[in-house]
């Protein structure tokens, strides 16, 4: 029963990270969905039909449970194919918490603006980006391959993810305001908490460290095939190529995201244990591993990996915590002191 617990903590924790703006099935769901405005601008109603869109298009084995009869609200009503598009909705509009605009019936768009091809070449640009990361980094780390080449290729997968995460940052959440301490710091308290911009601080601190580390290359070869694998499911999916060679492949990553992000908060943590062992080699370099501890323990509570980061703590905690007492108890109090900064 534990087991089944921790499970479904794990999956709601991955559901709430998932990057559903860049998903183009969660802008057509979610304008399919029938709700009133005033309960659409409610974060709790959106973050329960987003769990429910993760349930159905992600991961079918996240139980999303049913809202308190004070949030419910009508059931959301699909649109139907029967409906004639010609024929106007009069007295009746959408609203909805992504800030799509309603428009009156007999109303059409401009001609001159085509928001699904913005939205392809921005989806595009992310692709390409990802999948260079994502070949960079699997050239890095074969190990027939050059030296010279290698390192060359692991620095440049690094540089390509610091370019996704801005890039993804910009397309959410924009740009500063203002170019001045109070608009950056502003701008800072929104996207300080996202994937993205965890991603991008994880990777700047890899690109220009002279400490070579494939070990660092699993958490953005994970993120680059989420990336590569969803656009290639929602873009391709006619393509005779696609079915054939990457059908099975996208499939599988796109069920098994969950798998994929308890890969890399393992090799997160260990990449903290192997930063402090290279601390007695003459690569050392210790301002990197007190920066990337700092990081780690930012991990362990921002929401969008904490469920990982925390499960592969417990575990450590369980392994080590019987034999410190048993052969080591010298060291209770150094590591109270180190909880205590961990947890503050």
């Amino acid at each position: 029963m534990g087991g089944e617990e921790e499970t479904q903590k794990l999956k709601r924790a991955a559901a709430a990270s998932y990057d559903y703006e860049n998903d183009p099935r969660w802008a057509e769901y979610w304008s399919n969905i029938l709700i009133p405005p005033h309960m659409a601008s409610r974060s709790d109603i959106v973050d329960h039909f987003k769990r429910k869109f993760y349930q159905r298009y992600i991961d079918p084995g996240l139980v999303v449970e049913p809202m308190l009869p004070s949030n419910s609200s009508p059931p959301p009503r699909q649109a139907t194919s029967s409906v004639s598009p010609s024929t106007p909705a009069s007295g009746q509009t959408r609203s909805h918490g992504s800030g799509s605009s309603a428009r009156a019936p007999g109303s059409s768009a401009p001609s001159g603006s085509n928001p699904t091809a913005n939205r392809w070449d921005r989806q595009t640009i992310q692709f390409s980006v990802n999948a260079w990361v994502l070949v960079l980094a699997l050239f890095a780390i074969f190990p027939l391959a050059p030296k010279n080449l290698s390192n060359r290729a692991y620095r440049l997968s690094f540089l390509g993810t610091v370019c996704s995460s801005l890039y993804s940052l910009y397309l959410l959440y924009g740009k500063p305001r203002a170019w001045n301490l109070q608009a950056i710091q502003v701008w800072l308290q929104l996207v300080i908490a996202t994937k993205d911009f965890i991603y991008f601080i994880y990777a700047l601190m890899f690109v220009a460290s002279p400490l070579c580390l494939r070990f660092a290359l699993i958490s953005i070869l994970c993120r680059a095939l989420e990336h590569v694998a969803r656009f290639l499911r929602c873009n391709f999916s006619r393509s005779i190529l696609y079915r054939k060679y990457l059908e099975e492949p996208c499939v599988w990553v796109e069920s098994n995201t969950t798998t994929l992000s308890i890969l890399s908060s393992h090799a997160e943590v260990g990449l903290g244990f192997l930063l402090i062992v290279s601390l007695i080699s003459w690569q050392r370099n210790i301002i990197q591993t007190f920066m990337y501890w700092q990081l780690l323990k930012f991990m362990y509570h921002a929401p969008v990996t904490a469920g990982y980061h925390q499960s592969v703590w417990s575990k450590i905690g369980r392994t080590v915590y019987p034999s410190i007492h048993r052969y080591a108890p010298f060291l209770n109090s150094p590591l109270t002191v180190m909880q205590r900064w961990w947890f503050r």
